[in-house]
């Protein structure tokens, strides 16, 4: 791992108040975890590769960079990876439901240090060949390491096959309190004004492009957020993208996920102390229930990832029914569903 990388992680790490410890033992040769999602999109697969930590690495309540390694990835260790998917009975068993494919390092898969350019080639390479109702591939990844020429070098390689496929830019928003935001998580994201890195300049050099934006968003993530100041901080997150997609005309969508007390993370102590309890699904529907008439699609994220500690994943005992309604708006964006949800915690 390059000296300049592995000092940038440890720092942020350290900024961030985190305690976890980096995984030095699983296996370079296969992803974290891969899993289906079901949509309104249609059936999505989503791949977290095991590479080099999140350079940023400061998010107050961010667990997912210990699923990193410290140790040296080569080139031909990203090649392992990507095909260990493509060979998985189970995702073959689905190439021909699969409509987009989420690619995630737990950081920015187009930062170079973390996930060569030529891997990400190669996986793209594999999505092509292997998937013939491909339609959308999604890019996590923080604004600043979106570089046009490697953007533009994805772009030809997607059209060569099919020039109905699209890029998606998924980012990290987290909450629409500046103070909150970058003051107390730590995120590092300017929403608007002068700066080559805004989510606003984004959304405009996306909508200039015809890639897609997906931001996600934290319902609930620090305790000055009550439960109701928490789904206003939502409700003006989804404000801000529809003004956004009504000014450049891009395709922007909003990944709803409710906090979970992450192992390693400075929420922990506060959990322990009472300060902090995750929000409850119906405060979801709550919140997502603002987006109806909007320009924002939203998708509710119901994974913990198993990355909770004991008691603090937003997923309670008795919230079955919740989250089969809720899977469902996923798939439908049928609002119907939400208020159901709002009416069955009532």
């Amino acid at each position: 791992m390059p000296s300049k990388l592995r000092t940038a992680v440890l720092r942020g790490t350290k900024e961030g108040d985190k305690t976890y410890e980096f995984d030095d033992h699983q296996t370079l040769r296969e992803p974290v975890i891969y899993f289906f999602q079901e949509s309104y999109e249609g059936v999505i697969l989503f791949i977290v590769f095991r590479t080099p930590p999140c350079r940023h690495s400061k998010c107050t309540f961010c667990p997912l960079p210990q699923t990193g390694t410290l140790r040296p990835v080569l080139f031909w260790h990203y090649g392992e990876q990507i095909e260990a998917v493509f060979r998985d009975p189970m995702v073959k068993a689905r190439l021909h439901e699969i409509r987009k494919v989420i690619v995630s390092n737990q950081g920015s898969i187009l930062d170079e240090e973390t996930f060569p350019t030529l891997a990400l080639m190669h996986f793209v390479y594999l999505c092509q060949r292997d998937i013939r109702g491909f339609i959308c591939l999604s890019l996590e990844t923080r604004p600043e390491y979106v570089d046009r020429l490697e953007l533009d070098a994805l772009f030809r390689a997607m059209c060569e096959v099919d020039h109905r496929i699209s890029i998606e830019l998924a980012i990290g928003y987290e909450a629409h309190d500046d103070h909150v935001r970058n003051g107390l998580l730590k995120k590092g994201l300017v929403l608007n004004g002068r700066g080559m890195h805004t989510l606003e300049s984004l959304a405009r050099k996306c909508a200039e492009r015809q890639f897609r934006l997906k931001c996600y968003f934290m319902l609930k993530p620090w305790p000055t957020f009550t439960d109701e100041t928490a789904v206003e901080d939502v409700k003006q997150g989804i404000d801000f993208l529809d003004a956004l997609a009504g000014e450049y005309g891009g395709k922007i969508s909003m990944h709803l996920n409710p906090t979970f007390v992450g192992k390693g993370t400075a929420l922990v102590a506060l959990f322990e102390r009472g300060e902090f309890v995750p929000p409850r699904l119906v405060d979801v529907a709550r919140a997502a229930l603002h987006a109806e008439g909007k320009r924002v699609p939203i998708f509710l994220g119901l994974n913990d990832e198993d990355m909770a500690v004991s008691g603090g994943s937003f997923l309670r005992r008795g919230d079955e029914p919740i989250v089969e309604l809720l899977e469902q708006f996923n798939r439908t964006q049928d609002f119907e569903l939400l208020r159901a949800v709002v009416r069955r915690a009532t």
